[in-house]
């Protein structure tokens, strides 16, 4: 890990994402890059060439003085940190300077103030880790220690993850984390038995090619296990497959208890698959 992607507004959400991209920089020796998009309005764009260049220029100075302000931390001390600007107006084109820098890992924060439905579903965030090749992981709070010991894997153990396990264990050994892999089994129409579940978890340790403990938890609902399972355990971070453009929305559809999203401030991190 080399590169650690960090977008931010300047809001306190994109701080707690750099202070966490600055201790994983530090324990990985790697680099930081921050991105912002000045966003320039079309009623700028349309003004005289003359026009534009001032304000356009304007407009980098501003955003540059509030970068130099906003890394003006302790916790930036002895990192390496870039910054890119670009008059990017949608998340999605995160991926574009992820590309263009060779990005390992993009750090990114979210507020996620209204539940998990709105947290990743229709949010900046999700158009994010719907168009990014690397992993991402999500910060919803601040973090002055992140000590990364325990990552949920949660899946459905289809073939298609395989992949995304592959990184994950990867990263876990980067940071010498133990990985735990869960299956959550809903009560209901998608409830299946001990057997049926077994046949799953020999066909994707077969094709992961390893032995590897699976723990199989019951829930009323695959959110509420992910997140239970992740307290029950004292989880750092907890890693999900996505599958690009469809997004979590899939995944994190239907009705989610107050109580239970206020409690998800566990970190996330997505893998596209």
């Amino acid at each position: 890990m080399k590169k650690i992607l960090v977008p931010v507004d300047f809001s306190e959400y994109s701080e707690y994402a750099l202070e966490v991209a600055a201790q994983i920089a530090k324990e990985q020796n790697a680099s930081i890059v921050i991105f912002h998009m000045i966003g320039l309005s079309e009623s700028v764009l349309s003004k005289s060439e003359l026009e534009e260049q001032e304000e356009a220029k304007y407009y980098i100075k501003l955003a540059k003085d509030k970068i130099k302000t906003f890394t003006d931390k302790p916790y930036l001390k002895n990192v390496v940190v870039k910054t890119v600007l670009q008059n990017f107006k949608i998340f999605s084109e995160v991926n574009l300077v992820a590309k263009e820098q060779n990005i390992d890992l993009i750090v990114m924060g979210s507020h996620g103030i209204s539940g998990l439905k709105t947290f990743f579903v229709g949010s900046n965030t999700e158009k994010v880790i719907r168009t990014a090749e690397v992993p991402v992981i999500v910060i919803k709070k601040k973090r002055s220690s992140f000590d990364i010991n325990n990552i949920v894997f949660a899946c459905d153990l289809k073939p298609e993850n395989c992949s995304a396990f592959n990184k994950v264990k990867d990263f876990a050994l980067t940071f010498s984390a133990r990985l735990h892999l869960v299956y959550i089994n809903t009560i209901g129409i998608n409830f299946m038995s001990n057997s049926q579940i077994q046949e799953k978890i020999d066909a994707f340790t077969s094709l992961i090619g390893e032995e590897i403990p699976i723990k199989i938890y019951n829930d009323y609902s695959i959110e509420q296990g992910i997140f239970n399972y992740a307290n029950d355990i004292s989880a750092d971070i907890v890693a999900i497959p996505t599958h690009g453009r469809i997004g979590l929305a899939h995944f994190f559809m239907g009705s989610i208890g107050e109580s239970v999203a206020n409690q998800a401030n566990t970190p996330i991190m997505t893998i596209k698959i």
